[in-house]
Parts: structure tokens; sequence; C-alpha cells
């Protein structure tokens, strides 16, 4: 019923502007939007495994006993956060790679991508481990569990429902933040669109496909969180 409600608002709105479409263009160059649409989907996946892993090392750090490695990634969190990531890509790839005489911006896109948004997973990660109360971190040292086991058996299994909607949210702004790769010279999909439309002089026929394609991937994503959400709701 809410796609019908959708569909119908959004023929409505397309309905009253008074714009000549031209779809002949966008079927012509629909090779190139296939090609943008896989170079987004290879990027966000590879950048949201990177987002997760180096999230999870930074919450780690921040928990960790040694103060410089907990001021260490406290630093790098607080300075990822406090700037944007259009910002980040510009002084990354044009300064800092320029300086190391990097010439690839599909890896240094890659790479800015994933530290941005593990910066983000980290503060994610770290609330949600430090929601467990502490009757269960005595429970497990009553047991005799060490500090690893402690986070195997305990702490992560418990975590990890908590996290789950505050990651999702998360990893679906990743895949819509890697359209901003193309200011570095990366042709992902907003790029090949903005290519198509000067190729075939049109303006609004690329953008239409171009949400669509974005809420293919998005709309799956969260309904895969909601599954398991409910997979892992059960009392702890």
């Amino acid at each position: 019923m809410l796609l019908v409600l959708v569909s119908a608002a959004a023929y409505a709105l397309f309905a009253s502007v008074h714009y000549r479409w031209n779809w002949s263009g966008v079927w012509k160059y629909r090779q190139q939007f296939g090609i943008g649409w896989l170079t987004t989907l290879g990027i966000s996946l590879a950048a949201m495994l990177m987002s997760v892993l180096f999230g999870f090392v930074l919450m780690l750090g921040r928990r960790a006993r040694w103060e410089p490695v907990r001021m260490f990634s406290g630093a790098v969190v607080e300075i990822v956060r406090g700037s944007p990531l259009l910002v980040q890509l510009l002084v990354g790839y044009y300064i800092v790679a320029n300086a190391l005489r990097i010439d690839m911006p599909l890896l240094v896109g890659l790479l800015l991508l994933g530290a941005f948004h593990a910066a983000y997973l980290a503060e994610i990660f770290r609330g949600a481990v430090e929601s467990i109360g502490a009757s269960q971190l005595e429970a497990a040292r009553a047991v005799g569990f060490d500090r690893q086991q402690t986070y195997r058996f305990v702490i992560i299994p418990q975590a990890l429902r908590r996290a789950l909607p505050g990651t999702t949210g998360q990893l679906v702004s990743l895949l819509k933040d890697s359209s901003l790769l193309s200011v570095i010279g990366i042709e992902e999909l907003v790029q090949k669109v903005k290519i198509m439309n000067s190729a075939s002089y049109t303006a609004l026929e690329g953008y239409v496909p171009l949400a669509l394609a974005y809420l293919v991937v998005t709309l799956p994503l969260s309904h895969l969180a909601r599954r398991l959400e409910g997979r892992f709701a059960y009392e702890t």
C-alpha cells in the first residue's frame, strides 16, 4: 500500500512538471550507467568491510588499558568526526596522496571513505559495549573468564544486537557518501550520470534512475538489518 501511494504521488508530481522528457539518451548510455552502479557497489562494499573492522579496532583502542593507546584512538575519532568527508577527500587526495606520490584515486578514496565512517562506527560500538551492565562483567570474572573470553562470550554477543540499528544507518550513509568520490576523479554512479546527462543534453532523466539505483541497495540493506534485529531480539 505504501509503495502504491508513493508511486501515485511521484506520478502526480512528475505529471505536473512542464518538462519534455527524453529517455532515449538514458537508454543509449545505459551501459555506462550500469558500470557506474557496479563501481559504486564495489567501492561501498569494500569500504563497509574496512569501516567495520577499523571501527572495531578503534573501539578496542578507546577501551585499552594503556593511556597512550586510548589517547591516540580518541584523537583519531575526534579529528575524523570533526571535519566533513568532502574536505577530507580533497585534502587526503590532492595534498597528502600527492605529496606521497600516490596516483591511485580509487584506493585513496576507498581508504578515506572507510576511515571516515569507521570513526562513527567506533563510537556506536563503544556505546553498545559500555551499555553492558557491570553485573555481566562480574559474572564473567566469577566463572574464571579472562579479558579475551569476556569479550568473546559475554560482551560482543550482547553488544552486537544493540549496535545493529546504528550500524545499519551508518552503512547506509556510507553508501550514499560514496557519491562524493567524484570530486577526486572516480567515475562512480553520480559521475557517470553527470557525464550521461551532458552527452545526451538532458537534465532530469538521469537523476530519476539514479535515485532508484540507490533505493535498490539501501532498502534491502535496511530490511536485512531488521531481520537481524529480530533474530537477535532475545532477553539477556
